[in-house]
């Protein structure tokens, strides 16, 4: 849940250069995936939700700004329903966003937007008051958003037409946390304040030779079943990366993870102490936007005794530079649909 106020002030320190501002209110329809069957009996009713949100028009004063043809970015407050208020509770929440362009025409665009924060919901887990809440056991969760938007304009004033995939999720840090992923259709409208600016910058980001360097990482998590308790997660890898331009950037790691409480787990009543010691192999793609980078990437277990979850595991979220040799990370790690559990660290780089 901490990787949402990361990114929602990363979002303000770094992308400082604005042009436009204006407002924009979406209605929201959808339904809860039930992505488990452990969720069937939760989908009752349509999701329903608004959501208030502050909108930045970038306008080339910085190269990232002319590479992806001048996002957008903001901050939106999310209120609503997730498919079944009496056990799953209204959900609140804030998150910070990118919306790339895919198309761009005077009058018409559509926008790839892709977000994190957190939210809040009333009704988690309870082992007497709410038993039947398998997807949420804490109040507090990461959000995460993803949509296609479609946009009419005419002059400062639009209407939207949206997909979203909205997730809640606490990355395995309190049990049950099977997460819930609510589909919605949109519809909105935004109103811009002032003026775009068309000085656009030219300058973009040189290609780079390879750097290594390695990460420390801290986490804790619980596994099923529910009242095993929390225990810590201690991981490290050692990565190269390369950029080849403004928008694209490659990494690669051999990640070690050890998860304590695997050592005391009923499941392995026999596990020695060197057992829960993961390796891994990653790849991932590396999204730049000045300061912040996202990552989004795959890997696979080399060494993996006990075998707790699936041998594919993904990883995604957001790195932020605090100096030249330094950078701040936290991204969550998932094994398909199932979170593992969220990555808090630094990176330090050897040859920069």
């Amino acid at each position: 849940m901490r990787i949402a106020v990361f990114v929602f002030l990363v979002l303000g320190l770094s992308f400082k250069s604005i042009a436009q501002t204006g407002i924009e209110y979406r209605q929201k329809l959808g339904f809860l995936l039930a992505h488990r069957a452990l969720m069937a009996h939760l989908p009752k009713t349509p999701a329903v939700a608004s959501e208030f949100t502050f909108l930045i028009s970038t306008e080339s004063a910085k190269p990232w700004h002319e590479a992806y043809r001048q996002p957008t970015i903001g901050g939106t407050f999310f209120y609503g329903s997730v498919g079944n208020t009496d056990i799953l509770g209204k959900f609140s929440g804030l998150y910070g966003f990118v919306e790339l362009p895919l198309i761009k025409q005077k009058s018409y665009r559509m926008d790839f937007r892709f977000g994190t924060g957190f939210g809040y919901t009333n009704r988690p887990f309870d082992p007497i008051l709410n038993p039947q809440n398998v997807a949420i056991g804490s109040k507090i969760n990461a959000m995460m958003c993803f949509a296609f938007k479609q946009s009419l304009r005419i002059k400062n004033t639009a209407i939207t037409f949206g997909v979203d995939l909205t997730h809640f999720s606490n990355a395995s840090f309190k049990m049950p946390n099977l997460g819930i992923n609510v589909p919605y259709l949109s519809l909105g409208a935004q109103r811009f304040f002032n003026s775009p600016n068309s000085n656009h910058s030219k300058n973009f980001v040189k290609q780079s030779n390879w750097n290594y360097g390695f990460t420390a990482i801290i986490s804790a998590k619980e596994m099923r079943p529910v009242g095993v308790g929390r225990h810590g997660v201690y991981a490290m890898n050692f990565y190269g990366r390369k950029y080849f331009g403004p928008k694209l950037g490659l990494e690669t790691s051999i990640d070690i993870i050890y998860k304590s409480g695997l050592l005391t787990h009923p499941s392995y009543p026999n596990a020695s102490l060197s057992d829960p010691l993961q390796v891994g192999l990653f790849i991932g793609y590396v999204q730049p936007f000045d300061r912040l980078h996202f990552i989004y990437g795959l890997g696979t277990y080399l060494r993996d005794v006990l075998r707790p979850d699936a041998p594919i595991y993904i990883r995604l979220g957001s790195r932020y530079a605090l100096t030249k040799e330094l950078e701040a990370l936290l991204t969550l790690k998932t094994h398909y649909a199932k979170a593992d559990y969220m990555e808090l660290g630094l990176i330090y780089h050897l040859n920069r």
